[in-house]
């Protein structure tokens, strides 16, 4: 049994009747955000817990209680999203005040900055999708206050800003020091004077953190308070540098950064800025816009799927031999994984040249030996004169043969784990909060981190825990190979 977290909670015990608590995911001072499962809801939802004596830690319980009314106000794809609130007496008798919230997966993007500077393009997508959720919160007079890499989740759909623990809505004073609250590097110099909660304190908060994506770290090298309170800045922000940044793009982190607040642009102009940057990439010859780039890449992958498929899945057909050009015989186009040549037939569209009514398409001969037939005028084992000679006969691509011999692919693989799951639930051999967990924990890991160990590492817990049966951890764990396979090409 797994070790009590504070307040003697532990994975197997149910809140308030209804959410069934699995396994701690994150800890910070006295509160613990649990993996659990709503039995209401039938859904896998993340449980932000604080508990204390009773009487004890009123402030803390009322921080949560402003968290969730703030992030409950804001309703945004890219953020975090808060189901319930709710304060309760646990089974060992203690108080607890808890946040019901979505539970998303994904990397913290300080671990993405931790590896390196990120392509401009890719530093300058995030920023954009952040700038457009805090444009969305001060549209409804909320301001984050704490703006940083660690609470910034890479997700299969994107950045997505969360932990509005410390949120204020805007002209709120500050009852307690920028210090109480807040982290070092990504606090605005006017919060150390005490201002009121302001938007633009969340601009320079995002241009700090454009600035770490861009370069690899902050603009300013003082990381405490102590050191951030005794230092004088004059003159001008650093400027970003960045294997062919835009203009555009570094005057804007550097407008962001600006000391005075009512030098930064309001947080829709950032994202206004940065987006159009970002489509102006596109024109430019040879730029790095990482969207565009993926967006290319799947393509020609999903191009290269279908002429695999026309391939495989039926006879190819000849093209007729009368041409626009005359009488010549028109040879089969390559199969190429990339999709139409320009001026040719797509053949991944399965489109050929129209036969004329004066001929008839004919099936294009298998490479190997037509079979002798037995037939009344070619006499028995002799080969039929009707059949297409091979010399001749054009050759099976080779990336057709090698998508043949293939392990199948990361989707299909996926797809064949998540049959197993249900398949095991139908059956009995999985409890149905344990499945959603482990296709939850696969698609995280399979979209963001391309490490599979925390999904081995989850069938194996819950196998010895008895949540699932022998024979599906077996086979579980070779399907799950084929993913690790898939996933390394």
């Amino acid at each position: 049994m797994s070790p009590p977290e504070p307040g003697g909670l532990r994975a197997g015990e149910v809140l308030t009747r209804r959410y069934l608590l699995l396994e701690p995911i994150a800890r910070g001072g006295m509160s613990v955000i649990w993996r659990a499962f709503d039995q209401s809801l039938q859904r896998l939802v993340a449980v932000k817990l604080l508990d204390g004596e009773f009487g004890a830690d009123r402030g803390g319980r009322e921080l949560m209680r402003r968290e969730a009314r703030a992030t409950a106000r804001l309703i945004h794809p890219d953020a975090i999203e808060v189901y319930d609130y709710g304060e309760t007496v646990t089974s060992h008798g203690r108080l607890a005040a808890y946040v019901v919230m979505r539970l998303l997966e994904g990397r913290p993007l300080s671990d993405r900055i931790s590896a390196g500077p990120l392509p401009w393009a890719e530093a300058a997508l995030i920023a954009a999708r952040l700038a457009n959720v805090l444009a969305a919160a001060h549209g409804r007079g909320i301001v984050h206050r704490d703006v940083t890499a660690e609470n910034v989740l890479l997700t299969a759909d994107g950045a997505k800003l969360l932990d509005f623990g410390i949120a204020a809505f805007i002209g709120e004073e500050d009852e307690d020091r920028a210090s109480d609250y807040g982290t070092p590097p990504y606090v605005a110099p006017e919060r150390l004077t005490g201002m009121t909660a302001a938007p633009a304190s969340d601009v320079y908060a995002l241009g700090v953190l454009l600035f770490e994506m861009l370069t690899g770290g902050t603009p300013y090298p003082e990381r405490t308070w102590e050191e951030i309170e005794n230092v004088r800045r004059v003159g001008p922000p650093p400027a970003a540098c960045a294997p062919g940044l835009p203009s555009e793009v570094a005057a804007l982190c550097r407008d962001c950064l600006s000391h005075g607040p009512e030098d930064r642009p309001k947080a829709q102009e950032l994202a206004d800025g940065l987006t159009a940057a970002l489509a102006g990439a596109r024109t430019v010859p040879g730029a790095v816009a990482m969207r565009w780039t993926v967006v290319a890449t799947a393509a020609a992958l999903v191009a290269g799927a279908l002429v695999w498929h026309q391939v495989t899945a039926a006879p190819e057909r000849r093209p007729s031999p009368t041409t626009a050009l005359g009488t010549a015989t028109a040879r089969p186009a390559p199969v190429t994984p990339l999709g139409p040549v320009p001026g040719r037939p797509d053949p991944g569209l399965g489109t050929a040249p129209a036969a004329t009514p004066t001929t008839r398409a004919t099936p294009i001969a298998p490479t190997t030996r037509p079979r002798p037939v037995a037939t009344r005028e070619t006499g028995r084992g002799r080969p039929d004169p009707r059949a297409v000679r091979t010399e001749n006969a054009p050759r099976t691509p080779p990336v057709v043969k090698m998508a043949r011999s293939s392990v199948p692919t990361l989707g299909q693989s996926v797809r064949g784990f998540n049959a197993l799951l249900a398949e095991g639930e139908d059956r009995g051999g999985i409890r149905p909060d344990v499945a959603l967990d482990l296709r939850q924990v696969l698609a995280g890991s399979v979209c963001c981190s391309r490490d599979l160990t925390p999904v081995r590492g989850k069938i194996a817990d819950r196998h010895r825990e008895g949540s699932l049966s022998d024979e599906l951890r077996r086979a579980l764990e070779s399907q799950l190979g084929l993913v690790a396979m898939a996933l390394t090409g």
